[in-house]
């Protein structure tokens, strides 16, 4: 039984309400999940367990293994182990292929550090609920995601129908440090037609995002001059790198934002007493690259800006900092045609629920879109929530942009997949 599109996003908005306050529920448990990227076993158990249970999917869990994807031009290099982290992997077969194409909702479980713990007005992982809006690490980065798009089938469900062609949810873990979740469901087979990742970016659809690598700066000696006082020498140096990408041609989409490159540095680890003098200090940070950057170029590069800068300072010439990376090896990526059928599906549930015109973006980020349509010709897009404060103090999630991509997701769902009525 098909179900006619002008009846569509009536049918689902009446259901999202109808289901609002167990959604709202239902983010509230998963957000209280420390899931830090490295620990979101508990989370995966959980939800592997509301999928299979609740919503009568079948569900598989693994591990990334390095060495299935290692090989993979998208591959990050880790240096820590996999073994507290694995994909949850649902799956709703098709009950008439034929009925429309193949599906995928993706979302990452794992989030960043909430440190500094004694800067938030709440407990980081307590989900509290404050008006509109609930407050917790990773509640919008992107956990409010997570909840739009399992509601979003469970009000398929809830209202007697299922997918006419394949559709999947998929939870992946380690998004924040290299995307190598993503990638190894990928490389196991579970691909589809199109992707959605409900990333919190303000119901805009994204059509380009920057890659990303990370980078770590050693600088040591056994003298007696300390470390710490040199580190301006190479700080200055990435900000001046930072200053000459932005300064260069650009891809078209990100023309009109006046600084999208940024060179973050993360974290600084240096001496261990106040007393001593520092012989070792540890720089790591982020860099980001335009799509069509070759991520083993932009390495070079950086390794080059912080040799040429070390060699103009007397002691540092002698004692040449180490540069080598880790975690995140991404490309950028960039959608050429924003007016397929995809899209265009996309524009009229956005416009029909929210009652206001589509808009497009490009991300100054990176996210696990970019597996698909590099590597796998798949049309994949961000399309989620809003809030604020990601990988800050006191992140939140608004409550009416998450109903609103619930409603979103679950009329793009019905009218991409197709709609059978269960017997």
């Amino acid at each position: 039984m098909q179900v006619e599109k002008t009846d569509i996003v009536q049918l689902v908005s009446a259901q999202v309400e109808a289901n609002w306050e167990e959604e709202v529920k239902f983010l509230q448990k998963i957000g209280r999940f420390p899931s830090e990227s490295g620990n979101e076993k508990a989370l995966q158990s959980y939800l592997a367990h509301y999928l299979s249970t609740e919503m009568k999917m079948e569900v598989n869990r693994f591990p990334p293994d390095v060495k299935d994807i290692a090989a993979h031009p998208g591959f990050s290099p880790v240096e820590w182990s996999y073994a507290e982290s694995e994909n949850v992997i649902a799956t709703a077969k098709g009950a008439d292929p034929a009925a429309g194409y193949s599906l995928i909702f993706q979302g990452h479980v794992d989030v960043v550090s909430p440190e500094p713990v004694s800067m938030w007005s709440y407990d980081p992982f307590s989900a509290v609920r404050e008006g509109g809006k609930i407050y917790a690490r990773g509640i919008l980065d992107m956990k409010a995601g997570l909840a739009a798009m399992i509601f979003a089938y469970k009000v398929i469900q809830d209202l007697g129908y299922r997918p006419g062609a394949d559709f999947m949810i998929q939870c992946v873990v380690d998004e924040e440090r290299t995307g190598n979740g993503a990638l190894a469901a990928l490389e196991a087979g579970y691909t589809a037609e199109a992707a959605l990742i409900p990333e919190p970016f303000g119901q805009k659809v994204s059509t380009a995002q920057l890659g990303s690598i990370w980078f770590r700066i050693t600088l040591e000696t056994a003298e007696e001059v300390n470390v710490i006082e040199k580190l301006p020498v190479l700080i200055n140096a990435l900000k001046q790198y930072e200053d000459d990408v932005n300064e260069r041609e650009r891809p078209d989409a990100f023309k009109e934002q006046s600084r999208p490159i940024e060179v973050c540095i993360g974290s600084i680890d240096a001496g261990d007493f106040p007393s001593n003098v520092p012989k070792k200090a540890v720089m790591e940070g982020r860099a980001g690259l335009f799509p069509g950057q070759n991520p083993a170029v932009v390495k070079d590069e950086i390794k080059e800006w912080i040799t040429q800068a070390a060699m103009k300072e007397e002691w540092m010439t002698h004692h040449l900092p180490e540069v080598t990376f880790f975690g995140f090896h991404a490309e950028g990526a960039a959608i050429e045609n924003d007016q397929t059928a995809f899209f265009q599906l996309l524009d009229e549930m956005h416009e029909k629920v929210t009652n206001s015109p589509a808009q497009r973006q490009a991300l100054n980020i990176t996210t696990d879109a970019r597996f698909f349509n590099l590597y796998y010709d798949i049309p994949a897009v961000c399309y989620g929530p809003t809030g604020g404060n990601i990988h800050g103090v006191d992140e939140w999630a608004d409550l009416e942009s998450m109903k609103e991509v619930t409603k979103v997701y679950a009329a793009f769902l019905a009218e991409w997949c197709g709609l059978i009525k269960k017997e």
